[in-house]
């Protein structure tokens, strides 16, 4: 496969910007190799600046349901662009936004629209903690809720452990208000309100973790988290900026039949553009300025163009019969890529939830991130490069989610299954 344009481009980039990249998993890190500097994509492929074609599941890693350069969001963004590409005022298309968003999730009365999940998570931390007059936030191991300070703490010896900083640049003060528990283990939960009767703000979770890979809830699990905030009067928090209109209309708080009390969203509803947002029950978004005294603000909040591609993508993933349809042909990669798997003896497992999944390089059943940490990344970053060389693009980590999208067909499916049969036998079980 050639790649020299790319080759040049990233030695070119890493001159300029921070390993070449401006998030870290590009980087192909975790995988070796240079990244892939795409040029254009169309429906379920994209090409690069070598020309060389690929069937995409990464989908800029979530937005893309109905696929790149969808005709209609296109043909949408290039009429917003030509009335204006940012006001810093009200405009008619982030309330039609906002109201879409509230008669989507039966859990939103009110909402605010930011510029990334990030700030969504961010803002609705600071939000919890706002209503609740508390300070201390529980979040999971594995779980990722954007880069703010407090956010970046992962578990020390175990569930009641303090927050430790991930990242260079968090005071260990400020971590050691965020308290880290074990993914689809209530009783970690459960253990820190005892601790601190109280001073629990609330709890932030991805209903589906996401950023571990793709990690279903656990039965009763979700249901416990509800009950146990109810109980101590704290806030849950559902971070759907994955999930939200991704495992279905109404995001994983409808799938799994869960009212949070925050929810924070992103990447669909932007259709492809930089957005985020957060909303809840009426009385806790009137603690939300200029209505009460928690204080957030933004230049580019509901830019018109962001707000129209969301809104066009939601329009065309209301048509009846669309995620039924996505579910079907996800199905259809996950259990033929698992029966490669089988065949070829090698220790896999593929979780799926919806249009999400992950197939990781350990036996299964993956439900925790102790079971995700087994996985054998040397095993993935082959075959990964194994399944590019044949013009299948999947995530360039063992440890993110892949997406099917309204643009994926049969023939994609079919095509990524062979190719998967492909690299394993010439990688002869890795």
């Amino acid at each position: 496969m050639n790649q020299a344009n790319s080759e040049r481009l990233f030695s070119l980039a890493q001159q300029y910007i921070p390993g070449g990249v401006n998030s870290p998993v590009r980087s192909f890190r975790a995988v070796q190799g240079t990244p892939p500097f795409i040029a254009r994509g169309q429906g379920s492929r994209v090409w690069d600046v070598d020309g060389n074609e690929y069937i995409d599941y990464v989908c800029s890693w979530g937005p893309l349901a109905l696929g790149h350069a969808h005709p209609a969001v296109v043909e949408a963004l290039r009429e917003a662009a030509g009335n204006g590409t940012s006001f810093g005022a009200p405009t008619e298309g982030e309330v039609e936004l906002a109201q879409m968003i509230c008669e989507a999730l039966p859990s939103v009365d009110s909402v605010r629209l930011v510029s990334s999940g990030t700030e969504a998570c961010m803002s609705a931390i600071r939000l919890a903690r706002a209503y609740t007059g508390r300070s201390k936030v529980i979040k999971f191991a594995g779980c990722y809720h954007g880069h703010a300070d407090g956010l970046l703490v992962r578990a020390g010896s175990g569930a009641m452990t303090h927050g430790i900083p991930t990242s260079a640049g968090v005071p260990d003060s400020y971590a050691q208000e965020t308290l880290v528990a074990d993914y689809n283990d209530l009783a970690s939960v459960e253990r820190y309100f005892e601790e601190y009767p109280g001073d629990v703000a609330g709890i932030i979770v991805e209903p589906v973790a996401g950023n571990m890979g793709v990690v279903p809830p656990a039965e009763g699990f979700l249901q416990g988290l509800r009950r146990v905030t109810q109980e101590n009067g704290a806030v849950l928090i559902f971070d759907e900026v994955i999930t939200g209109f991704r495992v279905a209309y109404g995001g994983a708080q409808t799938l799994y039949g869960i009212t949070p009390d925050i929810t924070s969203l992103g990447k669909i509803i932007g259709g492809g553009l930089p957005v985020g947002a957060y909303g809840g029950r009426r009385e806790i978004m009137e603690q939300v300025a200029p209505l009460g005294p928690m204080y957030q603000a933004g230049t580019l909040s509901g830019n018109p163009l962001a707000v129209t591609a969301g809104i066009t993508t939601l329009k065309e993933l209301q048509k009846p019969g669309l995620y039924e349809s996505l579910d079907t042909l996800a199905q259809r990669l996950t259990d033929g890529v698992a029966g490669v798997f089988q065949r070829a003896e090698v220790p896999g497992s593929i979780n799926r939830v919806r249009s999400m999944f992950t197939g990781f390089f350990t036996g299964g059943p993956v439900e925790a991130l102790a079971q995700v940490e087994q996985s054998d990344a040397g095993q993935y970053g082959r075959y990964f490069h194994a399944m590019l060389e044949r013009g299948v693009y999947f995530a360039p980590s063992q440890f993110e989610a892949g997406f099917v999208s309204t643009a994926h067909t049969e023939e994609d499916i079919d095509r990524t299954i062979e190719a998967a049969e492909a690299a394993l036998g010439e990688l002869g079980s890795i």
